[in-house]
């Protein structure tokens, strides 16, 4: 037993350790006064923006969209259930690259939907929507399918409790499915966003990297990567400082409103 945990225990320090190596190597080439100056800095500060903005609209529609869609998937079984869930999953599996081009040739100028966002007067290749597409596409599945998991996880009695009190879909859901998912939830969100805000390969190729208007941290530290290694790595160090941040106060603070959120409760009937 004791050399079960032993080996545990070694397995688990090589894993954090190679986990760790490169963020503290990043860290440790970047004097404080460099990663202070990087927030001065035209090119870091206007992708610092773009990415914030882009990643929090993306984020807010994949979990309006997202949540009630997958509580029905978890809530109901139906004829084509398992393919419509391989549906959602397979952005998880496509490369960064084709995920581009999947935007690019639906809605581009010439895709499938091109005329008809023509006609409207919407461009949205090389644009921040074009940003805000790309980020929602390839964080939604991580988020529909950990909110999937968390549904399922609910008691079945106690959503059907209160349906038998008078509660529509809807109260269910948000006053008892919610709370009682809320830290499933929370896990897939914070898992959702990390993978939107360090999305690259999508969006360069549906989006460009124009600073100011669709350059995000990622594309900013490829593009200084070539040019001035030390900025790259500035930005880096950064864009880990912000990334922690979020995501600590997502989990910390963000879903676990919640929790304080009162399951559903019946009116107190009134005696004779």
């Amino acid at each position: 037993m004791t050399r079960t945990i032993i080996r545990a225990l070694a397995a688990l320090a090589i894993v954090f350790a190679f986990l760790l190596l490169p963020i503290v190597a990043i860290f440790l080439r970047v004097p404080v006064g460099d990663l202070l100056a990087a927030f001065g800095n035209d090119v870091t500060r206007d992708a610092l923006v773009v990415s914030l903005k882009t990643s929090a609209i993306a984020h807010a529609a994949v979990l309006v969209v997202g949540t009630p869609a997958a509580y029905f998937l978890a809530r109901h079984r139906f004829a084509g259930r398992g393919a419509v869930l391989t549906l959602v999953e397979l952005p998880l599996v496509l490369p960064p690259a084709v995920a581009g081009i999947g935007l690019i040739a639906a809605f581009g100028r010439f895709g499938l939907l091109g005329d008809q966002l023509s006609a409207l007067g919407i461009q949205i290749g090389f644009t921040q929507a074009a940003v805000v597409l790309a980020v929602a596409f390839v964080e939604s599945p991580f988020y529909v399918r950990g909110a999937v998991a968390a549904f399922e996880a609910v008691d079945e009695n106690v959503l059907a409790a209160a349906r038998t009190l008078g509660a529509g879909p809807w109260r269910v859901l948000l006053r008892v499915a919610l709370p009682l998912a809320a830290g499933g939830l929370g896990a897939a969100s914070a898992l959702a966003l990390a993978r939107g805000l360090g999305e690259f390969g999508a969006t360069i190729i549906f989006a460009g990297s124009l600073q100011g208007v669709t350059q995000t941290l990622p594309l900013a530290i490829y593009a200084q990567f070539e040019e001035n290694f030390d900025v790259a790595l500035a930005i880096g160090a950064l864009f880990i400082l912000v990334g922690a941040g979020i995501l600590v106060a997502l989990k910390a603070l963000g879903w676990l409103r919640f929790v304080s959120i009162s399951p559903f409760r019946p009116a107190a009937s009134t005696s004779s």
